[in-house]
C-alpha cells in the first residue's frame, strides 16, 4: 500500500483506493500501458502481487449508466481490411471512415473502450502483423452492451509438481501451451490455451511408467513445440473476469482466481443463481 501511495505523488495519472479486502487496492491509470508499466517496475524492486482483469471506469450521466468510447484508426493492407472490420464489429466498434491510401486501407471507427482491451494481439495475427493502429478517447456514452471476450478456454493443472515432457506432447493437440518441460505448476494454474470454447482440467506432471520392454528411440521422437511467451500487457488483456496474472521477480503465470476445482464450480452456480434471481 505504501509503495502504490508513494507512486501517486509522482504519478499524477495514477489513482489508488483502497477495496474491502485489506490486501487488495482499486488502482485506475491511463490504460492497460500504463499500468503495465508500474506492475513491471513493482516486480523488479521485489515486490509480489496478483493483477485482475482491466475493467473501464463506468458512469453515471444523467441516470444512465456511460461508459467511455475511442476513435480507433487502423491503417491496413486492402486485403485484410475485411477481416479488421469484422473483428471491429464484433466488439461493438461502428465504422466512420472508410478511405484508400495507395495500398492501404485506412479506417476509423467510433468503439468503446472495453473492446479495445485485448484487440490489438489479436489484429496483429489477423493481419499479419502489418496493422497500424492508433486510438485516443472521445467522449462518454450510455452502455453499448456485453462485449464477447476470449472465444477460447484454457487448460487448468489439477496437481502441484514439475511437468513432463512426456504429459504436454500428449496435451499438445489439446492447446497451446505456456509453460515448458521441467517447470513448477500449482493447482489452478493455467498451463495452455484449449483449442476450444470451455476450460478443461489436466494433469501435466505426469511421468512416464518404466518398464522391461521399451521400444529403444521411442523418447526421442518427443517434439515438445515451444511454449508462447507473452509480456505483462499480453497476459492483462488475455484473462478474463474469474482469472487472474501472479506477478513475481523470477515469473509471470496465469491462474483462476479461485484455485480450487469445486469452490469454483459452487462459484460459478451461486453467480448463476444470482443472474437468474
Amino acid at each position: 500500500r505504501d509503495r502504490l501511495m508513494k507512486e501517486t505523488e509522482k504519478n499524477l495519472a495514477l489513482r489508488v483506493e483502497d477495496s474491502d479486502n485489506s490486501d487488495s487496492f482499486l488502482v485506475y491509470g491511463r490504460g492497460v500501458l500504463h499500468l503495465g508499466i508500474l506492475i513491471e517496475t513493482m516486480r523488479r524492486e521485489g515486490y509480489e502481487l496478483t493483477v485482475g482483469q482491466p475493467q473501464v471506469i463506468v458512469k453515471e450521466i444523467n441516470g444512465k449508466k456511460c461508459e467511455p468510447y475511442e476513435n480507433l484508426v487502423v491503417d491496413v493492407p486492402q486485403e485484410f481490411s475485411g477481416k479488421v472490420i469484422d473483428m471491429v464489429t464484433q466488439r461493438k466498434g461502428e465504422l466512420l471512415v472508410m478511405e484508400s491510401k495507395g495500398e492501404m486501407q485506412h479506417l476509423e471507427f467510433e468503439i468503446p473502450s472495453r473492446g479495445l482491451i485485448g484487440l490489438r494481439s489479436n489484429m496483429l495475427t489477423n493481419t499479419a502483423g502489418e496493422a497500424v493502429m492508433a486510438h485516443r478517447f472521445t467522449e462518454y456514452k450510455p452502455w453499448k452492451g456485453p462485449i464477447p471476450g476470449r472465444n477460447n478456454g484454457v487448460l487448468i493443472t489439477k496437481n502441484n509438481g514439475t511437468t513432463t515432457a512426456y504429459s504436454i506432447d500428449k496435451l499438445q493437440d489439446r492447446g497451446s501451451f505456456f509453460v515448458d518441460p521441467g517447470e513448477e505448476v500449482y493447482v489452478g494454474q493455467i498451463i495452455a490455451e484449449h483449442i476450444k470454447p470451455g476450460d478443461l482440467i489436466v494433469n501435466a506432471t505426469e511421468g512416464k511408467k518404466l518398464t522391461n520392454m521399451r521400444a529403444s528411440g521411442s523418447d526421442d521422437s518427443v517434439r515438445i513445440i515451444p511454449k508462447i511467451q507473452m509480456t505483462l500487457e499480453e497476459c492483462m488483456e488475455y484473462i478474463q473476469q474469474d482469472e487472474c496474472i501472479e506477478v513475481t521477480p523470477k515469473n509471470i503465470r496465469l491462474r483462476k482466481t479461485i484455485l480450487d476445482e469445486d469452490e469454483r464450480k459452487k462459484f460459478q452456480k451461486m453467480l448463476k443463481t444470482e443472474e437468474v434471481g
